[in-house]
């Protein structure tokens, strides 16, 4: 039997999958268990406090499995439910975006950085205000950009389609001066390429996903949990049936999913 922790992680469905994708790339050897809450997608047209409560429900889950860490691959939730999550549960917390923010805010030389995500994500303000917090003097300029989550899940992240699509959203950035871009919902790194065609090389791209691993890998390493080797498993779990789970994960995961699990959250 696999007697390692796991590290835990949950988004409002699939989107999630590119985090979990990071974090295997940067820790090959942990154990991870993913939850999907696919009953209640999406989390980033819903209320703050709605979204908490089913954050705090699948934190509440993961701990029941004695996760080691928790990470939450949902900018929305880690925008609102954070201190909550934090509170209730003795066990580290990794976001989506304190990690972004630290790291938009040391790679951006102009110190103009702009954000785009979920309607949730932007009207909450959290980047903006963890931004300022690092360093006051950035200038900080974001948008939402809901159309980008069904074009992915669609598959349609490099044609025509995302090219104007992308096109249209990033407008407002191409005259602001911004030498740095927070992909702020986990949806969007499959629109990198994209994006870059649109915004140019020149612009530095932060994937929050990319970020919160290198922090999770760090944390580990503090508290001597980092796996070297050994036998790995992974988990996955939905609130919802598991077909368009299996369908679409191995597109924002990069490898195949065997087995997906039906739970119920109370």
């Amino acid at each position: 039997m696999n007697k390692k922790k796991s590290i835990g992680i949950f988004d409002s469905g699939i989107g999630g999958l590119t985090v979990l994708h990071s974090i295997i790339s940067t820790l090959p050897h942990e154990n991870t268990i993913y939850v999907g809450d696919t009953a209640r997608v999406p989390y980033g047209t819903k209320s703050a406090r709605m979204v908490t409560q089913y954050a705090l429900e699948i934190g509440k889950f993961l701990s029941d499995q004695q996760v080691k860490a928790l990470v939450v691959a949902c900018n929305t939730a880690s925008a609102v439910a954070l201190p909550k999550l934090k509170g209730v549960f003795n066990i580290p917390v990794i976001d989506m975006i304190g990690p972004a923010a630290r790291k938009a805010a040391h790679s951006s030389i102009s110190g103009n950085i702009g954000i785009i995500g979920t309607e949730g994500t932007i009207r909450s303000g959290a980047y903006e205000r963890s931004l300022k917090e690092i360093n006051p003097d950035l200038s900080v300029v974001s948008s939402k950009c809901p159309l980008f989550v069904p074009l992915a899940e669609e598959g349609w992240v490099d044609n025509d389609i995302a090219h104007l699509t992308a096109t249209c959203y990033l407008e407002p950035f191409i005259d602001s001066g911004i030498d740095t871009l927070i992909l702020g919902c986990t949806h969007y790194p499959l629109f990198k390429e994209t994006i870059r065609k649109v915004m140019g090389d020149h612009i530095t791209l932060v994937d929050s996903g990319e970020e919160a691993a290198c922090e999770l890998k760090e944390l580990l390493e503090e508290m001597g949990e980092k796996e070297e080797g050994g036998t790995i498993e992974r988990r996955y779990f939905v609130t919802d049936t598991p077909e368009r789970f299996l369908k679409l994960g191995q597109r924002f995961l990069g490898e195949e999913i065997d087995q997906v699990s039906h739970i119920d959250i109370p």
